[in-house]
């Protein structure tokens, strides 16, 4: 019998609100948010099928740096990639009833729109944030060798 497990997630949406940065009682950092990813399926019309779109709206937690990350740089409407797993969790409410939530758990969160974008209006940008700071300029690109021949390339 195989022992294969295997709980991987990529998500790529906007943030229906800002993040807010919370701390445990013993100062970890965690961030929870939702992530409107858009979802495509085929609806039948009366002239045919047509391409729909459905927002889902996932629950992401993200802890330590990655949620020092996503609280810094992203506000409400920020496009952004998350990788992490599925986690359920339980619990009893005030009134005695077990609940339940399944979320993802970020590892990792990821820019999507470029800097210029900038998701909602350039909400995050060097200047806004203290992140570095990229310049295109040519003068800033590295200088690569032309090569004259290819005969000593090994393909």
């Amino acid at each position: 019998m195989s022992s294969l497990n295997l709980n991987k997630v990529v998500l790529c949406g906007r943030l229906t609100a800002d993040p807010e940065l919370k701390q445990t009682t013993s100062g970890i950092a965690v961030v929870s948010f939702t992530l409107a990813v858009n979802r495509r399926y085929q609806a039948k019309n009366t002239d045919g099928t047509q391409a729909q779109q459905q927002a889902d709206f996932i629950s992401v937690v993200a802890w330590r740096q990655t949620a020092e990350f996503i609280s810094r740089y992203f506000r409400k409407g920020s496009a952004l990639c998350v990788t992490g797993s599925i986690q359920t969790r339980s619990w009893q409410d005030a009134q005695g009833q077990k609940r339940y939530a399944t979320e993802v758990v970020a590892d990792e969160a990821m820019f999507v729109d470029s800097k210029n974008e900038g998701g909602v209006g350039g909400q995050y940008t060097a200047d806004t944030y203290n992140a570095p700071s990229y310049s295109s300029s040519p003068a800033a690109a590295p200088k690569f060798e032309e090569l004259k021949t290819d005969d000593d390339l090994p393909f």
